[in-house]
């Protein structure tokens, strides 16, 4: 019925011979016999479907083969609770082919702020009940509580957003065998940063579908994450601080580029370290110095423990120890010798010897304080030194002996008893260091000024006079200079003192010098409101290893994450961040072999470098594979004081 249903029928009068003709010529003709038209003529052409599609696709129970290659999807199902920038790196740099895929879904507060009341009510009542029965408090509900409450807050003040968020990780081979190698070792390092991953089982066809850039997510296996969180997922974050010029500080532990910076390219060049005992400060700062040294820069150290000797010998630089058998000599009344427009400095100086003797008095009543002031102009005077510029700069500063004579031949009794106080300075057993004319000269590109024999009790005091002789000589001469001070945290115990190193660190800038402090005790450098201005004021910021007992404080100044406050707490030696303004990256200090002979300060490194005849004296000579047939097998690379050395 169906091949004759279009037929028409002819007349009942034709005979059988006419209706088989009549047939005949009502059949369809065969395709040869027809004229081809152009949508006929596309049938049985390649289109690009052909050409993408595979051969065959076959889908087994935990893995799917599409032609020649064999593909296995894993998704995440479990997160860690903390993480740090670029966590994701080892699966990022992971050294096979592998296809990621991420989706991001945003969710609506109001909903979210719901479902968590609800929640938070049931582990309150769940803890509660715990105590009530004298149970002990499970952890993991602890935990969690805390985690939703102050997701809570986050999300009431808008801080965050709420999203859902869905991880897939396919794994293509050319073989079974290496499939399921590569997917072990996947699945161990993803385990390593403490995720919790599966094989998509019985789902392989929609798990390899949603990791194909169709953006279709067809297993839907999601996790909750606020903004926060979900900015660290990003993959295509590699924070970098590398510049054509600077220096190089070290590796980049994210992704192993060099971390080189110029940090006289910054707002200012000032750079705060921070890290505890035998974390390796000093051996970055000597890098650094070192490093700059050869970029035309100036160093000027002060030195608490003489670190920086052999350094400073090796570069053909002055060291200079103050002790009271020491010929070096400031006198803490110097001048600029320099008129600045507007400028009172004789004005200056006198404020600056006000917060010195502080220092050495302790304690100072305003009455003993305004007998100071009139005895410290009067001392100028006898000088032939007023506030005219040009006696300033013509005339030889008084010394502090000349203000001793000041105050015992006052009639105040105040100003004797100052006097009496400021005597084993001058002829006591704490004479000849701070009482002479100054007979040193910033002439070396690098200086040292150690305090190591000086006893604890002048050790603050020197500082201040030798912070104030540098800060004098740096306003003579503009020059491209770093100022390093060693355990910075001395100043912070007198708020006088603190003031006067926030000065230099906020005017540094304008004297083309950078400001380096350097602390291992942070607490007492940041409980100081001065100590926490010169680290804003602060354009680098490194830290490196952290003491438990500081790294709430640190992590509150600095603004760091948990993940950032674990990497300090197991840092390694040289290891810590980097911080240049608003970026910041996980560093980790290397030096050459003759870098590391040169500024290393351990004793058992230096003893057997000793053995091996690196060190002779105060020369450091180059080790390591050189061509024995092109150069000498101990060739001299850094001398002695005395000795022209290019560095090399």
């Amino acid at each position: 019925m169906a091949l004759f249903s279009k037929v028409k029928l002819p007349p009942v009068t034709l005979g059988k011979k006419d209706v088989k003709k009549e047939l005949e010529a009502q059949k369809p003709k065969q395709p040869e016999e027809q004229i081809a038209e152009p949508k006929d003529m596309a049938r049985g052409m390649v289109n690009i479907k052909d050409i993408i599609a595979p051969s065959a696709v076959e889908v087994d129970f935990n893995h799917i083969r599409v032609g020649s290659n064999y593909f296995t999807t894993l998704f995440i199902s479990g997160y860690p609770r903390f993480v740090g920038a670029n966590w994701l790196s080892p699966i990022i740099n992971f050294d096979h082919t592998l296809d990621l895929s991420m989706f991001y879904y945003p969710v609506k507060s109001k909903g979210i702020l719901e479902d968590l009341k609800k929640k938070i009510t049931e582990m309150e009542a769940t803890v509660r009940t715990d105590r009530e029965r004298g149970k002990i408090e499970d952890p993991t509900v602890t935990s969690a509580l805390e985690d939703a409450k102050s997701l809570q807050e986050q999300l009431v003040k808008g801080v965050e957003r709420f999203f859902q968020f869905s991880f897939y990780i396919t794994i293509p081979a050319e073989t079974l065998e290496e499939l399921k190698s590569v997917t072990s070792k996947v699945e161990s390092t993803l385990g390593s940063l403490l995720l919790i991953s599966k094989t998509s089982t019985l789902q392989m066809e929609q798990a390899f579908q949603s990791t194909i850039p169709t953006a279709l997510d067809k297993l839907l296996i999601t996790r909750n994450m606020d903004t926060t969180s979900l900015a660290t997922t990003f993959p295509f974050t590699s924070s970098d601080l590398t510049q054509e010029t600077g220096i190089m500080y070290g590796i980049n532990r994210h992704n192993g580029s060099l971390i080189i910076f110029d940090r006289f390219s910054m707002e200012n060049a000032n750079t705060v370290v921070f890290a505890k005992s035998g974390a390796g400060k000093s051996y970055l700062v000597k890098l650094e110095a070192l490093r700059s040294l050869i970029f035309g820069s100036e160093i000027i150290i002060i030195d608490v423990e003489e670190e920086y000797k052999m350094l400073c010998e090796a570069v053909g630089g002055d060291f200079i120890s103050f002790s009271p058998n020491s010929p070096a000599r400031i006198n803490p009344f110097d001048l600029s010798n320099i008129a600045v427009e507007g400028e009172n400095e004789l004005g200056q100086k006198i404020l600056s010897l006000h917060t010195l003797l502080k220092l050495i008095f302790r304690t100072m009543t305003s009455v003993e304080e305004a007998i100071l002031d009139r005895a410290l102009i009067e001392t100028y005077r006898i000088k032939g030194i007023t506030p005219d510029p040009e006696t300033q700069m013509t005339k030889e500063p008084p010394v502090m002996e000349d203000l001793y004579k000041v105050l015992l031949g006052a009639d105040e009794p105040e100003a004797k008893s100052m006097a009496e106080r400021l005597e084993r300075y001058i002829k006591g057993s704490l004479a000849g260091i701070f009482d002479s004319q100054s007979n040193i000269k910033l002439s070396s590109k690098m200086t040292v000024f150690s305090t190591k024999n000086l006893e604890d009790i002048l050790r603050p005091i020197a500082f201040y006079i030798i912070l104030d002789f540098i800060w004098t000589k740096i306003r003579r001469d503009l020059k491209k200079r770093i100022l390093i001070v060693e355990e910075a945290w001395y100043l912070m115990q007198n708020e006088d003192s603190a003031r006067f190193i926030y000065g230099i660190a906020k005017r540094a800038r304008k004297y083309y010098l950078g400001l380096t402090a350097i602390s291992q005790d942070v607490d007492d450098f940041l409980s100081s409101e001065y100590g926490k201005a010169i680290v804003t004021n602060s354009s680098i910021q490194i830290l490196l290893k952290q003491h438990p007992a500081a790294i709430d404080k640190v992590a509150d100044t600095f603004y760091l994450s948990e993940g950032e406050k674990r990497l300090l707490l197991g840092a390694g030696q040289g290891e810590g961040l980097f911080f240049a303004g608003s970026n910041h990256v996980a560093l980790r200090v290397v030096a050459s072999e003759a870098e590391h002979n040169l500024v290393t300060t351990n004793p058992a490194e230096l003893l057997k470098l000793r053995e091996r005849g690196l060190i002779s004296g105060s020369a450091i000579v180059e080790s390591g594979n050189r061509d024995q047939r092109n150069q000498p097998p101990q060739r001299q690379v850094y001398k002695p004081v005395g000795q022209s050395a290019p560095l090399s």
